[in-house]
């Protein structure tokens, strides 16, 4: 037990002193920060940008329709011959939007043409495709003679109440809060078990590299080492995480103090229209503020923090003891490349898993199952715990991952054992299961 925790201290030590792990520590925080300036910066730029779009309209049926916006600019071209439209716009815009004169309106069904070098966007072709439908669909009321202005009247928008059995409201996309609460611990969870194996993964080449293994295996048995470097390693990397979330907090209350007060201040003093607009949009919005809040407050947040520590500990430890043993069993990175991928995909697939499937139905068979699998449980469960899931299936899926975790040790251990000695050959999967009899 002694040489047990002497591995333990000597990795977790030797990670927090490496430059690259401190400099990373206290700088991943600033350049996330400084990332999510730069999109939004040069997302205001993209806004503030629109596209510009000719139009040459024969029978001045559609341009009147077309009203520029942030996103789109408009410009007529119909009084210029076809040939000089074309060609003014081929050079100062990004497309020409040809609307031919045809003997009825009907005909512009298949008619109208967009002509660019470049591919138009989705939502530039839908946007076009509506106008022209919305003036068919006008026409079709005239030929019929229906009154288009009782047709618009007599349509209804109608509002879902969602409310619980127990009388109290439920609101809309509490749901989609879940599911992204959810996504973010397993997605958490997925990260570091990629990074941090890596980690025991290079840990354990390295030391094979330089033959300092043969030494330390003359004092401790594989297992105990194996062990050491896998606990160490994700001491470190829990320390690490407790650092970026400690300064994370702190940079996040020092921007909303600092650009807060401004931001009201600027607010007030100026009296956009499009703003006080959008404030009335939002009213509604932050009226029912309280009531997001008191509907997050009922979520099992307890569960959810002690049930990621669980998993998060579980899955760690169930895939840092298959890196050690890939590490022990080639002398480079590059060949551990061919054992990686079956490791990596048991966690993509969580991935979707969780996202496509725990979205549309938590309870489902599919998520249920996953969700007890051990090597995607750590994820799927996660993102399932939001919305409810009875204690007795979180327990079975801890003891199936805990209970896996040791089988896997164990097969693993015997893999480190006759792989950390071997040196200047590159194993395939056939050896592998040679040693595992061992």
């Amino acid at each position: 037990m002694n040489k047990l925790l002497l591995i333990i201290q000597r990795e977790f030590i030797a990670k927090v002193r490496n430059k690259s792990f401190i400099v990373m520590t206290f700088l991943s925080p600033l350049i996330f920060l400084g990332m999510s300036f730069l999109i939004g910066y040069l997302s205001s730029i993209n806004k503030d940008e629109a596209t510009k779009i000719a139009i040459y309209d024969q029978g001045n049926i559609l341009k009147s329709s077309l009203k520029s916006d942030k996103e789109t600019a408009y410009t007529d071209l119909s009084a210029m011959p076809f040939n000089v439209a074309k060609d003014t716009a081929s050079k100062s815009y990004e497309g020409l939007l040809f609307i031919p004169k045809t003997a009825t309106i009907q005909d512009l069904k298949s008619k109208v043409e967009f002509i660019s070098d470049e591919s138009a966007s989705a939502e530039f072709i839908i946007n076009v495709e509506n106008k022209v439908d919305s003036i068919l669909t006008q026409d079709n009321f005239k030929t019929n003679n229906l009154d288009i202005f009782k047709i618009e009247k007599a349509k209804v928008e109608s509002s879902l109440k969602l409310s619980k059995y127990s009388g109290d409201v439920s609101l809309k996309g509490i749901n989609e809060i879940k599911i992204g609460l959810g996504f973010l611990f397993g997605y958490l969870i997925m990260m570091f078990i990629i990074i941090y194996g890596n980690f025991v993964m290079r840990s354990v080449i390295e030391e094979k590299t330089n033959r300092i293994i043969e030494i330390v295996i003359s004092s401790v048995k594989p297992f105990q080492l194996m062990m050491g470097k896998i606990i160490g390693n994700s001491l470190a990397g829990i320390l690490q995480f407790t650092i970026w979330a400690i300064v994370g907090t702190s940079i996040f209350f020092i921007v909303s103090t600092f650009f807060g007060g401004e931001t009201a201040a600027s607010t007030m003093a100026t009296t956009n229209p499009e703003a006080v607009k959008l404030a009335a949009e939002n009213s509604g919005l932050m009226a029912k503020l309280p009531l997001y809040l008191d509907e997050l407050g009922n979520l099992p947040i307890a569960t959810i923090i002690i049930s990621f520590i669980f998993y998060f500990i579980g899955g760690y430890f169930l895939y840092s003891s298959l890196y050690a043993a890939i590490g022990a069993a080639v002398d480079n990175e590059t060949d551990s490349q061919q054992f990686l991928l079956p490791i990596i995909m048991p966690l993509m697939l969580g991935v979707y898993i969780g996202f496509f499937t725990v979205a549309s139905d938590p309870h489902g068979n599919i998520a249920t199952i996953f969700s007890m699998i051990p090597f995607t449980s750590p994820i799927v469960m996660l993102m399932r715990i939001p919305f409810g899931v009875p204690t007795w299936q979180i327990i079975v899926s801890l003891v199936i991952l805990f209970g896996t975790f040791v089988g896997v040790v164990w097969f693993a251990s015997k893999i480190y054992r006759v792989g950390i000695l071997m040196y200047g050959k590159k194993p395939t999967w056939k050896e592998l299961y040679k040693w595992l009899k061992y």
